[in-house]
């Protein structure tokens, strides 16, 4: 595809590989096989839905990154990865579920062929694409080969956002609006929550103007009263019912760019309870931002939050967020850096984590959270515009 096409520069592209080719040598890395799919975009631009099948991208010290992967999805790669077709590479269906082929036999060969068979080879071990069974056969088809644990080498290099990787933060953080908008307006006693998350997938979808969306890499999360109580939940067909809240974790997505976004609202009158909680994660909220500094530490975020909870005789346990930007399922986050209290990354501009105190109590949830920019000087910026507080519709 010719880079006018793709998503991102190449200028932005060349940072990118430039950047991990660093931490390639740091790490005594000779060539690397990535195969976290947004790892994969990263560094080529590949986008398709196929990494229910063996597939990645191989990074040497020189010369432009080869995508490798089913033949089928290879003519997706020619579609949506930067590179020249030389440079996506296909393997053939025999090796699709076989009990006698492996995709990774085929990869061995290649790198072979590019003179690594005793080389230094990075492989994402702590990852959810590449299993146990694929190590092995790569192990056994090269075998004066060292394998070496390269996970997160890539994700580390995509903590910093470029401009060009904000301005679609951005256009997700606006797409995020409009879904919390469009989930708090809908929502009413007697609503089916299956209905309810079709209204919201269609705003997502839809997007903002010329802005279109992407499918978010986590589901819509939209636990009522007791289910509220625990994360991760999803949707069931039960009507929404007067006394119970709700709480929206959702996330705009554009071009694989997110920026989740969570709000809850109350139908009818919240408990005096909810209502300190509401104040108190508020308050902490604006804490955190404040700590939320380049210079600053990511513990310097957790530690501002809990000390407001604290004044109000609450405690939290648990981490308080994580990067985001580009991701594909299971999860919206980056695998790195991490707010909380034991974390000492330091904070750069640039950088952007979902801001995630969530409060999950023995009879209700209350989730309110912010997408954040770490910025030259000042607090942080809050990507979405909406209002930070509980909604009561009566």
């Amino acid at each position: 595809m010719p880079i006018e096409n793709a998503p991102f520069s190449q200028a932005e592209y060349d940072r990118r590989i430039a950047l991990t080719r660093t931490a390639m040598e740091r790490a005594g890395i000779d060539v690397l096989f990535v195969t976290d799919p947004s790892n994969q975009a990263w560094l080529t631009g590949y986008d398709g839905w196929s990494f229910y099948v063996h597939q990645g991208v191989i990074l040497g010290m020189e010369g432009a990154p080869i995508w490798w992967g089913r033949y089928m999805d290879m003519l997706g790669g020619r579609r949506t990865c930067w590179m020249g077709d030389d440079d996506i590479l296909g393997y053939g269906d025999h090796f699709i579920q076989s009990t006698v082929y492996h995709p990774m036999q085929d990869l061995a060969e290649h790198l072979a062929s590019r003179g690594f068979e005793n080389a230094r080879i990075g492989v994402e071990m702590e990852n959810y694409y590449y299993s146990a069974k694929a190590h092995e056969v790569l192990a056994s088809s090269l075998p004066n080969a060292t394998l070496m644990d390269a996970t997160a080498v890539v994700n580390w290099q995509r903590l910093v956002k470029s401009n060009e990787e904000i301005g679609f933060i951005r256009k997700a953080a606006q797409i995020s609006e409009k879904v919390i908008r469009t989930a708090i307006d809908k929502a009413a006693p007697g609503v089916r929550k299956n209905d309810l998350v079709a209204e919201i997938m269609h705003a997502g979808i839809t997007g903002v103007g010329d802005d279109w969306g992407d499918y978010p890499a986590i589901v819509p999360l939209t636990p009522s009263g007791l289910d509220a109580t625990a994360a991760h939940l999803t949707w069931n067909g039960a009507p929404m019912k007067d006394g119970e809240a709700t709480f929206f974790e959702l996330s705009g997505c554009y071009r694989r760019y997110h920026a989740p976004l969570c709000r809850t609202v109350f139908l009818g009158t919240p408990s005096e309870d909810m209502r300190r909680a509401e104040a108190a994660q508020i308050e902490g909220i604006e804490a955190g931002l404040e700590a939320a500094r380049a210079g600053n530490r990511t513990c310097d975020i957790a530690n501002a939050f809990l000390g407001v909870l604290a004044k109000y005789g609450m405690t939290r346990e648990g981490r308080m967020g994580y990067p985001v930007g580009l991701s594909y399922p299971p999860d919206w986050g980056e695998r790195t850096a991490s707010i909380r209290t034991e974390d000492k990354t330091v904070l750069q501009p640039g950088m952007t984590f979902h801001f995630m105190p969530a409060l999950w109590m023995d009879t209700w949830g209350l989730e309110t959270t912010e997408t954040i920019l770490i910025t030259e000087t000042g607090p942080a910026e809050a990507l979405c515009a909406m209002d930070r507080k509980l909604f009561v519709k009566a």
